[in-house]
């Protein structure tokens, strides 16, 4: 039940930004249908690969915030070129880039965190309640 709940409050908060960019900015938001142009295969590979997808697949290319996003956080890219191009035929899928880019960009960079973190304490040494260092090099008996 959570999970129906995040994806319709999502769905409303896209829809409402969508609703402000439209009637208060002006921007024209494009009436393509993603299915005439891209396949379930492009779906699962920009999923997964955005970057390289983005790269050497026929997407729209741009100045220099689509290079920083390309760079940066590919995932959110993948979005809001999906809401420009085909929020008034396909929402659901929209919606879901949304989800697919919030969930994946933050837990990329949780493993990285975590990742990191566990290099750092291989290198730190034990200590014990009061903070002094314990010493665990290891003792031959003989």
């Amino acid at each position: 039940m959570k999970t129906i709940f995040k994806f319709l409050l999502l769905f409303l908060i896209v829809t409402f930004f969508v609703f402000i960019l439209k009637n208060y900015y002006f921007i024209n938001f494009e009436n393509e249908n993603y299915w005439d142009h891209h396949g379930a295969l492009f779906l699962l590979f920009i999923s997964l690969f955005p970057r390289l997808t983005l790269l050497l697949s026929n997407v729209t290319t741009g100045g220099i915030l689509w290079w920083l996003g390309w760079i940066f956080a590919p995932r959110l890219l993948v979005s809001i070129l999906a809401t420009l191009a085909y929020w008034n035929q396909n929402p659901i899928l929209v919606v879901i880039s949304w989800l697919i880019a919030i969930g994946g960009e933050s837990s990329e960079k949780v493993i990285i965190l975590k990742k990191s973190t566990g290099r750092l304490n291989r290198f730190r040494k034990p200590r014990n309640n009061n903070g002094e260092i314990i010493d665990v090099t290891p003792t031959h008996v003989e």
